[in-house]
Order: C-alpha cells, then sequence, then structure tokens
C-alpha cells in the first residue's frame, strides 16, 4: 500500500462544535449514516470526537455502582470516579458534555498501513485528519482503509 491518509481520507468532514445540542448530533448521525463527528472549537482546532458509542450513553441510561456492605462499610465494586463519568454522558445535552476527548488523530501525509496499524492499536473506527496547525481537513475511517486495499 503506497497511497497516503490524504489519498483516501473524506476532506471536508462534518464537524459539530462542543455547544452543538445533542439532538442535533443525532440527527447529522442518522441522516448522513456516519457513525461519528469531530468536534472542533472556534478555531476549527479538535477538541474531541462523539461517535454511536458516546450516545449509547443516552439511550442506556447508567446503572448505579454495584458495592456491598461489609462491617458496616459501603465497598464500591467499580470506580466511583468512572460511575461519575458514565452518568455525566448519560444525563448530558450538548456535544461538549458526551464528547470523547483527546481522539487519536493521523497526519495527512502518513502512509495508509501506518494509518490502519493506529485503528488497530487504538482500537477505533475512524481518525480526524489535522494539518500542521491542528486543524481538522479530513476524516479517515476503517471503511476508507478497507475500499483502498480492495481498488489496488
Amino acid at each position: 500500500m503506497s497511497k497516503t491518509v490524504a489519498d483516501v481520507m473524506s476532506s471536508d468532514p462534518i464537524v459539530v462544535r462542543p455547544e452543538t445540542p445533542l439532538k442535533e448530533a443525532i440527527r447529522i448521525l442518522a441522516e448522513k449514516r456516519i457513525s461519528g463527528l469531530p468536534v472542533i472549537d472556534d478555531a476549527g482546532k479538535l477538541v474531541g470526537i462523539i461517535s454511536e458509542t458516546d450516545l449509547m450513553w443516552q439511550e442506556t441510561g447508567v446503572t448505579p455502582p454495584a458495592y456491598i456492605m461489609f462491617l458496616d462499610s459501603v465497598i464500591y465494586l467499580q470506580n466511583p470516579g468512572a460511575y461519575e463519568r458514565d452518568l455525566h454522558k448519560a444525563l448530558g445535552q450538548t456535544v461538549g458534555e458526551v464528547m470523547s476527548k483527546n481522539p487519536v488523530t493521523i497526519s495527512p501525509d502518513k502512509s495508509l498501513k501506518e494509518a490502519a496499524k493506529i485503528i488497530q492499536e487504538h482500537k477505533v473506527h475512524r481518525l480526524p485528519v489535522l494539518d500542521s496547525t491542528g486543524k481538522v481537513i479530513g476524516i479517515l475511517t476503517r471503511g476508507d482503509i478497507i475500499r483502498a486495499m480492495a481498488a489496488e
């Protein structure tokens, strides 16, 4: 595979902002049949990504952490910090409240082989493509890589 990320990525991806209402993000994902959106700030810089996985919290809600009583002490079986975060995701109303922060990214000059390796290692479905200033210029999905491989 000699192609680069720039050869295969979708340019000008649809993006949302942290203040975008969740309902709007859900509508975009459904209408465009995509599974995730880069989240950018006013300068066009990536601040997160919102995916179907983040939105599943909205539907499923959160079950309280399991705990046991032992000699009058409450022992949590899960990390209460994780529970707080999950609760916030379940109750959030804007993209910024439920998005995943610090997403894995890639630059346009990287090879598709490198991109595939990053996607596999990080178990992600998409990589926002950033220029040298940190602006989102594209998005690369697993499907893009598979289609490029099939075309060769």
